[in-house]
């Protein structure tokens, strides 16, 4: 496969995969969105598509309700010039790590985008939940042991059917609807259907016969795992904490750091997250001429 040369683009697809590749696999970044993996899943609502500008790979995206962008390019060759010429079609680029800003984006305006901080944790942490500040955790996991036997699994495509069926139940206990519920349900089934060609790891706790918690993730850079989707049936108190811990002690205990992504500005999910005591986080910025 040639890849587009700008101004040319191409919108993303499976069989790009193999020619994008090594891209990511040259320069990983430390932002959770920055994988093949999540950028197809995503696609029908970011509708990303890529170009090569200064031999640096460049993703556009355009999701619903807000401008489009550019994220970081992957690759090292003439930044300043491949940047203005990203900002020759968008107006901003986006997500941009911390890292990044200050070694390239001083000519250009600059702002927080704490919303999709990314809350990065030890490994260690998440597997062995020691001390005193992890007992709340530990408590509601034996809690949930006592009251019910379970196992984990690895997930599979045939599995499809009982992880929307729990995804359903999870919506219905939340009340939530509507474009970006729609859209994560998509990611879901397809992440699911292309777990072999995506590259990606599913694990799940059975309970009472069915699939009662799932996670979905891949490994973003040498020592980073990121997790992309966590669905946990809202019937079992404890079982969250068993789901978070069990799939970084299945899939990743070889890695040293976890990205379980961002907040979105929610307050719930920003205890929840901020409640595991996360390393570090990773702080991203939008980029203006």
């Amino acid at each position: 496969m040639t890849l587009p040369v700008f101004p040319q683009f191409k919108t993303l697809e499976l069989g790009d995969r193999d020619a994008l590749l090594p891209y990511f696999l040259r320069w990983p970044l430390e932002i959770s969105e920055s994988t093949f993996g999540n950028h197809f899943i995503w696609r029908r609502f970011d509708h990303p598509r890529f170009t090569t500008i200064c031999d640096n790979l460049c993703f556009c995206f355009a999701p619903p309700g807000e401008p489009a962008y550019f994220l970081q390019p992957l690759g090292e060759n003439e930044i300043a010039n491949t940047l203005k010429t990203c900002l020759s079609v968008a107006s901003r680029l986006s997500r941009i790590p911390q890292s990044f800003a200050q070694r390239h984006c001083a000519g250009f305006h600059c702002a927080p985008d704490e919303n999709d901080f990314d809350y990065v944790y030890l490994a260690s942490d998440l597997i062995e939940l020691k001390g005193k500040k992890y007992d709340g955790k530990r408590n509601r996991i034996r809690k949930f042991e006592k009251a019910q036997a379970s196992e984990y699994v690895r997930l599979g495509a045939a599995d499809l059917p009982a992880c929307r069926a729990l995804f359903e139940e999870w919506l219905a206990d939340k009340g939530e609807n509507g474009g970006e519920i729609d859209a994560q349900k998509d990611a879901i089934q397809e992440a699911l259907l292309h777990f072999k060609e995506l590259g990606l790891t599913g694990g799940a706790i059975v309970a009472e016969g069915r699939i009662a918690a799932f996670s979905i993730g891949e490994r973003l850079n040498a020592d980073t795992a990121v997790v992309h989707i966590e669905i946990v049936s809202p019937r079992y108190e404890g079982l969250a904490q068993l789901m978070n811990r069990e799939f970084v002690r299945h899939e990743w205990s070889d890695c040293r750091y976890i990205n379980r992504e961002q907040d979105l500005g929610v307050p719930g999910l920003r205890k929840a997250k901020l409640s595991y005591h996360p390393h570090h986080m990773v702080e991203k910025y939008h980029i203006w001429a």
